[in-house]
């Protein structure tokens, strides 16, 4: 068995700045409300090697990581895997831009198997990764729609 999440939202912005904005990955820490900090590792050609780094969680815990990132302009798509797996035996990512008559939805999949002696199961990562991703999807429609609505009426 593995975990698997598809989480999309729909933001009310022109397809470029929703694609700059959340590829933007030096801006992830505003972004983003769980990440602290990002380190670009290399970048090669269109791929990124990155660290990311989470706020503290309750129990005072800093998790981080290292992930690599394939963007392809062209057709609106991200492919990110984890190097630096953690508890995951393998985490797989998809982001996908696609133009909607109310804006951009922005979809991401994840898939990923938790290692026996992980923390959480594939189920519990699955519910966790389901809450979080919607919490994070919303705020960042919010800082986009914000910035869209700030370019237009400096515009």
């Amino acid at each position: 068995m593995a975990g698997h999440t598809d989480n999309s939202i729909v933001i009310d912005a022109p397809m470029d700045l929703v694609w700059d904005m959340t590829n933007d990955l030096k801006s992830w820490p505003q972004l983003f409300s769980e990440y602290a900090s990002v380190e670009i590792l290399e970048e090669e050609g269109r791929e990124i090697t990155f660290r990311l780094t989470m706020h503290p969680d309750e129990e005072g815990n800093v998790w981080s990581w290292v992930s690599r990132r394939v963007p392809d302009p062209a057709s609106r798509t991200v492919h990110a895997y984890r190097v630096e797996t953690g508890p995951f035996e393998f985490m797989r990512l998809f982001w996908e831009y696609t133009q909607e008559a109310g804006g951009v939805r922005m979809r991401w999949v994840q898939d990923f198997h938790m290692k026996p002696e992980a923390p959480a199961s594939d189920a519990g990562m699955t519910e966790h990764l389901n809450r979080n991703t919607g919490i994070q999807m919303n705020l960042i429609k919010q800082k986009v729609e914000a910035e869209a609505a700030r370019r237009a009426t400096a515009g």
